[in-house]
């Protein structure tokens, strides 16, 4: 057969080919110098899969965005109760509006300012606070609260044009000029009786 004879001779010549490999691998295999960078190899290896588990632990799991929503309760003017999820560095009026919570027409002025530290307020030269129908009332004693951006001039001067005096208090705020943080879970939001704001 004729493809049976030109297949042993393509063998027979390729034989010295890998006997010559064959050997050379061998030689390779059985030096010193080899060896050493072998046993370095899997030493190696083998520290840096001691050290990386194939699973990530609980400490060391990938971010969520679980990790960046806070639970806020909302009590309407009737005492009504409702817990309504948060995403941190939304402003409050935000929050309230994707989640059916009506505050009225929002103030939708940029910031005027920012504190980025004690000694440093950045300017941003927004127009800040431009009305203030979604006035709401920020539970005191919570810690996001403690450290949000406290609120600005022209914040409290809308305030002051839109609410009497015996309906501004200390925890006063409007909700479109309050940033969510992380430590305002459980935080409470009362929201007082709107004020008319359809009048043409």
């Amino acid at each position: 057969d004729k493809n049976a004879d030109k297949f042993r001779r393509h063998q027979s010549a390729a034989s010295p080919i890998l006997t010559m490999l064959s050997s050379t691998l061998l030689r390779f295999a059985r030096s010193p110098a080899t060896a050493t960078r072998l046993s370095k190899a899997i030493a190696t290896r083998s520290f840096a899969s001691a050290a990386a588990p194939a699973v990530a632990s609980d400490s060391g799991a990938p971010p969520s965005v679980f990790d960046k929503i806070v639970k806020l309760t909302i009590i309407d003017p009737s005492g009504a109760r409702r817990i309504i999820p948060a995403m941190v560095g939304q402003t409050l009026y935000a929050a309230c509006d994707a989640n059916g919570v009506d505050l009225g027409p929002a103030s939708v002025g940029e910031a005027q300012q920012k504190i980025r530290s004690d000694t440093w307020t950045e300017p941003l030269y927004g127009e800040g606070a431009t009305s203030g129908f979604d006035h709401v009332l920020l539970q005191e004693t919570n810690e996001g609260v403690k450290v949000a951006e406290p609120a600005h001039s022209n914040e409290i001067k809308m305030l002051e044009n839109y609410w009497d005096e015996d309906e501004i208090f200390p925890e006063s705020r409007l909700a479109s000029m309050v940033e969510i943080n992380e430590k305002m879970e459980g935080m409470v939001v009362y929201v007082p009786d709107r004020i008319v704001d359809d009048i043409p």
